[in-house]
């Protein structure tokens, strides 16, 4: 339930091309509350839903059930070889936690949207499209920032709740992609909310037909939410 009533209400968008996958149509389950409390959103979150700006969305697409919610268990969770690689090799990456968005951040977020996205749905970039998906007033979301001798080099947008932190977007600057920035950040999420005694760190969607999304499966163990609740890899 919302912090203003019993009830929760539920609508569902048109189909339309999905984003991921050639030849598919994508359609969602959306919920657009004014105010939601922390508890009930990491409650939807566990229920596979998602969050993008205000709106909270689950896949609930026709004919498909591609989209499948993921999980890292952090008290279980153990960086490979690679992952302790990457970890390493950027010892010299300064991070912080902020609260607030900046001009700064956008022109990391543009530039890396022309360099890496631009035949995706968030090409081409604006301040309006960044704000509108990273923004939330019922629950402004941290953004770790990572900085290179003082320079800004990269941004994981995360929210943190009551027993999980939710990873919502992360860009950094497209010339450094040999330091697996991407994947860095997500480890760094996973030391955060080992360090905040979180239970998880969800990563929104696993699409194994996707190239672009398999690599969620690199972080053993995790947990994919299936019909019979949420099963762990081995």
């Amino acid at each position: 339930m919302s912090s203003r009533s019993d009830t929760i209400q539920v609508g569902m968008t048109h189909t339309f091309d999905c984003s991921y996958l050639p030849n598919k149509q994508e359609q969602l389950l959306v919920l657009q509350e004014e105010s939601l409390d922390l508890p009930l959103f990491e409650k939807l979150l566990a229920l596979g839903f998602r969050r993008s700006g205000e709106t909270i969305y689950k896949p609930h697409c026709p004919h498909c059930q591609a989209c499948l919610p993921i999980r890292i268990p952090v008290g279980a969770f153990q960086p490979s070889r690679r992952q302790k690689r990457t970890l390493k090799q950027n010892q010299d990456i300064s991070w912080s936690l902020v609260d607030a968005c900046s001009d700064e951040h956008y022109a990391l977020y543009e530039t890396y949207i022309k360099a890496r996205h631009h035949d995706g749905p968030m090409y081409p970039p604006s301040r309006e499209q960044y704000d509108h998906f990273v923004q939330c007033s019922w629950h402004p979301p941290q953004l770790l920032e990572l900085r290179l001798q003082g320079k800004l080099i990269g941004v994981a947008v995360t929210d943190i709740l009551p027993n999980s932190l939710s990873a919502i977007y992360s860009f950094f600057a497209p010339e450094l992609d040999k330091r697996s920035l991407g994947s860095f950040m997500i480890l760094l999420q996973c030391q955060l909310a080992k360090q905040m005694n979180k239970a998880h760190v969800y990563l929104g969607y696993q699409i194994h037909e996707s190239r672009k999304m398999n690599y969620k499966t690199a972080y053993h163990p995790y947990e994919i939410l299936t019909t019979n609740g949420w099963q762990r890899s081995e």
